[in-house]
């Protein structure tokens, strides 16, 4: 006999975009199930895992869970820049450690957590809406109905593709990395590696965890490049170009695998009971593609948003949308910004790299982060173009503001 329940909302994937959103709903009293398909939350580490340390702080992730760096290196095959601080601002999480903390926020909270869940089908009214999911758990079939669905699948968008509602993401990136034991690391440094040899249409890195652990790894855009970014990371950790060098011997502990899509804010988050939250949403900074704090901001955003609508016993699109109008007006200029400079990025020879260096090398710390974050506010702008009359930063930041 098929296994049945019945909630109030089902959130689809136990990553953080789906754990911040279970908890949010739970602790405003619905009844709530979070489904991952997989056998334990992150299992499977799709991610580096690179945050900002201001945000860490606002979700309450526990300084056990990351590893904060103060020092930030660029690199492109003829120039190499180090923006340092005195106090840490971003960080390396242990993926594992705070998906599971967050999904245990959830699990405090009141909501039930059903593990080797794989979602395949969803439930529709006679309207056509959607009222449940369908799949295959651990005994046989399972199904969900609920009044509200979250799509929290990630790059798959399991849900709202089931739904018909969207196709496979056109542009996104694909990242490679190792996870290894290294001879010589710097703790509070990075490093992002730029130019062909790094990476064509993307680029490199290497970011501690502390403890001599790094993870080294290769992103590619694509379809504006064919290369194999597992293939690439392999030659650059064999030839140990550039600054893997200096890392000395490296064990590998695990390797890790992820897609995240880069086709900007182009999808709407919002139908009848159903909204879209973290990579289902392309809720993702295109400059160095990292959505995690997008992710549970939102995603808290979207269990609160859905509790009140089934409370109010109300759950069409018109009363989930001030979900997204939270984020659009939170992030959908930044993020439009941020495409313009990653389309100037994607199209620079190694020479042209060397020289964007010397643009970022003109930045404070603080100026950096707020670039790399894609936090492109007015008031950021005018910042910059006060500190900095440079012509090449202002031509940076112009671009930015969509002059020519």
């Amino acid at each position: 006999m098929d296994e049945e329940h019945h909630y109030d909302l089902v959130v689809v994937g136990g990553g953080p975009a789906g754990s911040s959103a279970a908890f949010a709903a739970a602790k405003n009293g619905i009844k709530v199930a979070l489904l991952e398909k997989e056998n334990s939350i992150a299992e499977t580490v799709r991610t580096s895992g690179v945050t900002w340390i201001k945000n860490i702080k606002e979700f309450g992730i526990p300084d056990d869970c990351f590893n904060p760096i103060k020092n930030f290196s660029f690199c492109s095959p003829n120039n190499e820049v180090m923006i340092s601080d005195s106090v840490p601002r971003a960080a390396v999480l242990d993926v594992r450690k705070s998906y599971r903390w967050l999904a245990q926020q959830a699990k405090e909270s009141g909501a039930d957590i059903f593990l080797k869940v794989n979602v395949n089908n969803v439930i529709k009214n006679e309207e056509g809406d959607i009222v449940g999911v369908r799949g295959i758990g651990p005994n046989g079939k399972i199904t969900f109905h609920s009044k509200v669905v979250i799509d929290a699948s990630g790059f798959p968008s399991t849900v709202c593709k089931a739904m018909g509602f969207v196709s496979q993401w056109k542009r996104f990136g694909a990242g490679a990395e190792y996870e290894v034991k290294a001879e010589n690391v710097k703790s509070d440094t990075w490093w992002l590696m730029v130019g062909q040899q790094y990476s064509p249409a993307g680029y490199a890195w290497i970011f501690p965890l502390g403890n001599n652990i790094v993870r080294i790894g290769v992103g590619v855009g694509k379809p504006e490049s064919d290369v194999d970014p597992t293939q690439r990371l392999k030659e650059l950790m064999d030839s140990k170009v550039g600054p893997i060098k200096k890392l000395g011997k490296l064990t590998p502990i695990e390797f890790h695998y992820g897609l995240i899509p880069n086709d900007g804010l182009s999808r709407d988050t919002v139908f009848n009971n159903l909204i879209l939250v973290g990579d289902s949403a392309g809720q993702a900074n295109p400059l160095v593609l990292e959505g995690i704090r997008y992710a549970i901001k939102f995603g808290r955003v979207a269990g609160k948003v859905a509790s009140e609508a089934i409370k109010s016993g109300k759950t069409d699109k018109d009363a989930l949308k001030p979900y997204e109008e939270n984020w659009r007006k939170a992030i959908e200029s930044k993020i439009n910004s941020a495409g313009k400079v990653q389309d100037r990025w994607i199209g620079l020879s190694d020479e042209e790299w060397d020289k964007e260096l010397d643009i970022i090398k003109e930045l404070n710390s603080e100026e950096f982060i707020d670039f790399i974050k894609a936090e492109f506010g007015l008031s950021n702008m005018v910042k910059l173009a006060t500190h900095h009359p440079k012509l090449a930063v202002r031509q940076l930041f112009n671009l930015v503001k969509g002059k020519k």
